[in-house]
């Protein structure tokens, strides 16, 4: 049996000032065999708040009992009261960081999700999206299957809970085998921890140890802040299996190519990460530099657009020998709640959260320097901002090439519609943001920076189908000519 859940907290998010960037779904984390599990299990969220600031949850087992908490908010908001943690005894546990994409962020649809099966309990935390859950939920539905939320992860318990195979572990490689789409999986039973990546590798997930205890997780960064070591990457379409005896590893899908997605680089990542065993500040770097060799401007002063902005901004100063300077500084306090505004206040909503630096702009020529361009409405308002504190020249610079196409995978992306880069050409984006000229790193000069030359027969080596349009999956779930994003998988997990 489960313990009763926590009520949710305030998640109000009127005033979003994040409403022109990309989103990550979630981060996982799971701990086996270590006394303080959900203690870590918090400790790791943490780090990993980053990829999802709307819920977090956790799941123990105490050896007799599954316990979870799972709440809206952010993780300090709840998992640093220790009267929460003692509600999660047990030395193994998982846990997950949701952003939700559109639909309501309510509880039910907070991770892991937990069933009671013929075979025991199972919990269930999932970094990605399935690309053909609507097309099984009717199917299950259908069947007779009751769901109780509007999560893609629900229909893998489902799976599991259908399959007439003796084990829980080959009921759930069984369950494995009907879905579609990117995922990092981590899934807690009676006696074991579970770490599944999909067949392409597209959603990350690391295998960590401290003090002779495994641990799984989707960033670095997260073993980082608990003191455990790396040990590997998961590999693609691997399945791996922790419990007393140690650690087993299933590879139960036809070997494919890793295909991981190139956004964890470009945007989601945290900087101090290692992803693919390359340091994600690193990479940012040399995609400034590849940025500066590929369009530089008469310029005075480099400028990130922060934080993400910063590392390319390094790079692109670097490379160009343009001093670099924080010419915006970025008010930490606003958060993605804020009290209701007046129009007014609404309208000057960005001034919140970035201001200019007048000593460094004003009669000067500025590059602006950001990750990545998305609706462009941001970009306009501090284009405008530039201006308004006394830059001569405001030229933009993104160190990735155009997002031209919507994401399936588990990225928040709006519809193409919506996507400034899918409907205008480089000039007219330039003239809708304000700038004095535009430019975007190349395709190539993205893959330079990733460490291939060019003359490599393989690529593409990553998930690139919002520069490309070259989805690597099947997307059972969309239907006609201009695919949309369906509502189940919007309810992403």
């Amino acid at each position: 049996m489960m313990d009763s859940e926590a009520g949710a907290g305030d998640a109000s998010a009127f005033f979003d000032l994040e409403a022109d960037r990309l989103h990550e779904e979630c981060g996982v984390f799971g701990v086996y065999g270590h006394p303080e599990a959900a203690a870590l299990t918090a400790l790791g969220l943490h780090a990993l708040q980053h990829r999802g600031q709307e819920a977090a949850g956790i799941v123990s087992h105490d050896g007799a009992r599954f316990h979870a908490e799972r709440r809206l908010g952010l993780v300090g908001d709840h998992f640093s009261d220790a009267r929460v943690i003692a509600r999660l005894p047990g030395l193994a546990a998982i846990g997950h960081n949701r952003y939700s994409t559109t639909g309501e962020t309510i509880l039910r649809n907070v991770q892991p999700l937990f069933a009671e099966l013929d075979a025991g309990g199972m919990a269930v935390a999932h970094n990605g999206n399935l690309t053909n859950a609507q097309t099984l939920r009717r199917e299950l539905v259908r069947a007779g299957a009751i769901c109780q939320s509007t999560s893609d992860t629900e229909v893998i318990l489902h799976l599991v809970a259908q399959s007439r195979r003796p084990r829980i572990i080959d009921r759930f490689v069984n369950a494995l085998r009907e879905i579609e789409g990117a995922y990092a999986l981590v899934a807690l039973t009676t006696k074991k921890l579970i770490g599944v990546r999909d067949p392409l590798g597209i959603r990350p997930l690391i295998l960590g140890e401290l003090d002779g205890c495994y641990i799984l997780t989707s960033e670095t960064c997260a073993l980082d802040i608990i003191g455990a070591k790396y040990v590997r990457d998961i590999e693609n379409g691997e399945v791996v299996i922790i419990s007393e005896e140690g650690i087993q590893s299933l590879k139960p899908f036809p070997p494919q190519r890793m295909r991981p997605c190139i956004f964890e680089f470009v945007y989601f990542a945290r900087p101090d990460s290692i992803v693919q065993g390359q340091s994600v500040y690193e990479v940012r770097k040399r995609m400034g530099v590849e940025l500066a060799r590929e369009s530089l401007p008469g310029a005075d002063v480099i400028v990130p657009i922060p934080d993400s902005g910063v590392p390319a901004a390094i790079g692109f100063s670097q490379e160009s020998g343009v001093p670099f300077e924080l010419g915006i500084i970025r008010n930490h306090y606003v958060g993605r709640t804020f009290i209701q505004p007046t129009q007014g206040v609404r309208e000057l909503g960005v001034r919140m959260k970035h201001s200019a630096n007048r000593s460094q702009i004003k009669g000067k020529r500025v590059v602006l320097v950001d990750d990545s361009l998305v609706r462009g409405t941001t970009s306009v308002k501090i284009v405008k901002m530039m201006r308004d504190a006394g830059a001569t020249e405001v030229h933009f610079r993104l160190a990735c090439p155009p997002i031209t196409h919507s994401d399936f995978y588990g990225i928040d992306t709006p519809e193409r519609s919506k996507l400034l880069a899918a409907n205008h050409t480089v000039e007219e984006m330039c003239e809708f943001i304000g700038a004095d000229s535009l430019a975007f790193l190349s395709v190539d000069g993205l893959y330079r920076a990733m460490g291939y030359d060019g003359r490599d027969n393989l690529r593409p080596q990553f998930t690139d189908h919002c520069f490309t349009g070259d989805y690597p999956t099947t997307l059972t779930d969309l239907t006609g000519e201009a695919p949309r994003q369906l509502s189940l998988i919007a309810e992403a997990s």
